[in-house]
């Protein structure tokens, strides 16, 4: 149904009489003159748009409540859309920053343990690849290397030992 002349004429006319204390209602919500601005222009188009309700009595204090909710939901709109990009940033920095430290640490991990594997005799280092790298059993690198099992087995711990250090680097969690 559409809008009564005589009630958008009204509304025009208070608005362009109140504007300026519709400006100083909307700036105190907002805390910035230009943002109330926009607000006031907002609810100037809204009362040009769509039909005033019927029941409408005090046409001044409809247009100051519509300036005060609508600077409410702008004023949240704001804040909520300042805290999901802070949060989104906040989120990118951390990862990031994650990412890093994780590249970081595997780095060290890494060098700690070829320090610690150059530390070993050859045949030590050599039991430890084909078992722990390549998996082996321990009968196979047994064969490989022409010693005994058991052989292998004091091998495999003392490589196990000599990588402790790093250990903590290298496993996750």
């Amino acid at each position: 149904m559409p809008q009564p002349a005589t009630t958008r004429d009204t509304l025009a006319a208070l608005y362009q009489t109140h504007r300026r204390q519709l400006l100083h209602t909307a700036a105190r919500i907002l805390g910035s003159r230009d943002l109330a601005n926009d607000v006031v222009q907002d609810t100037y188009l809204k009362l040009l748009e769509r039909p005033a309700p019927a029941d409408l009595r005090e046409p001044a204090a409809y247009l100051f409540q519509t300036v005060r909710h609508l600077s409410i939901d702008y004023h949240r709109r704001r804040v909520f859309e300042a805290n999901l990009f802070a949060s989104q940033e906040d989120g990118q920095h951390a990862v990031s920053d994650a990412v890093a430290e994780d590249a970081a640490v595997s780095h060290q991990a890494l060098a700690l343990a070829a320090d610690a594997l150059a530390r070993m005799s050859a045949r030590t280092r050599r039991a430890f690849e084909l078992h722990r790298l390549e998996g082996c059993t321990q009968r196979d690198v047994a064969r490989e290397l022409g010693v005994s099992a058991t052989l292998v087995n004091f091998m495999i711990r003392d490589a196990d030992a000599a990588l402790s250090s790093c250990r903590e680097y290298l496993l996750p969690g």
